[in-house]
């Protein structure tokens, strides 16, 4: 039973680190400062669902595919680690574009399109890349081994958590920014990376463990 605690609570704080949702309820904010707050509403559930119907799928099925290409799970928390490593590290140094010009975005991506264009900011870029990004999907399942369905079930709860989380935070993105201002905001996505790099480099850890190439 520990076990599956300590589970939860890192796939919970890779998921928390890894979408950030108080940094990109600015990204959020930005793409849809023009827009009325029912179409608000509903790119806001539509990139949430969105985001969570591919790492669903990653989850569940990503192992087979990687199994028929014959990629093993220690190499994919190793590639993985390094990858939610170097978004961690980012993260430190603060090398975000679009949650540093927010408004840059909503101005090129709000003002020239149409409605039913408004509504695809919902898949890119929310969904894709900022919410199931490379390093979202290597946490899924690198917390879903093949075969390990109770594990997996966790992976997937945890996740649905985030998601609900994520998206009240985008709903709330304008009084979060006026409560925490933007430095509030710099300050959370440095913690956030911090705790990337340590989770990434502790999955690429456990991968060189599971491959043998080192005892640890």
């Amino acid at each position: 039973m520990s076990d599956l605690i300590h589970h939860a609570l890192a796939v919970f704080m890779a998921f928390l680190a890894m979408m950030n949702p108080v940094a990109n309820a600015v990204i959020f904010l930005g793409l849809t400062a023009q827009m009325g707050v029912a179409t608000t509403r509903q790119v806001a559930w539509r990139a949430v669902r969105m985001a969570f119907y591919i790492v669903v799928v990653f989850a569940l099925f990503g192992p087979l595919l990687f199994s028929l290409f014959g990629i093993t799970l220690a190499a994919l928390r190793i590639a993985g680690g390094i990858l939610i490593s170097l978004v961690g590290f980012r993260m430190l140094h603060g090398e975000n574009s679009r949650m540093s010009h927010p408004k840059q975005i909503s101005a090129e991506s709000v003002d020239e399109v149409d409605s039913d264009a408004q509504n695809d900011i919902a898949i890119t870029p929310l969904a894709i890349p900022v919410l199931a990004g490379p390093g979202t999907i290597a946490t899924a399942m690198s917390y879903s081994p093949s075969g390990h369905w109770v594990e997996t079930g966790i992976t997937l709860v945890m996740f649905t958590i985030i998601c609900f989380i994520t998206f009240y935070a985008f709903i709330f993105s304008e009084r979060i920014l006026v409560r925490i201002g933007r430095d509030g905001v710099a300050v959370i996505t440095r913690l956030m990376g911090l705790i990337l790099a340590v989770i990434g480099v502790q999955m690429g850890l456990e991968g060189i463990h599971q491959s043998g190439i080192i005892g640890l």
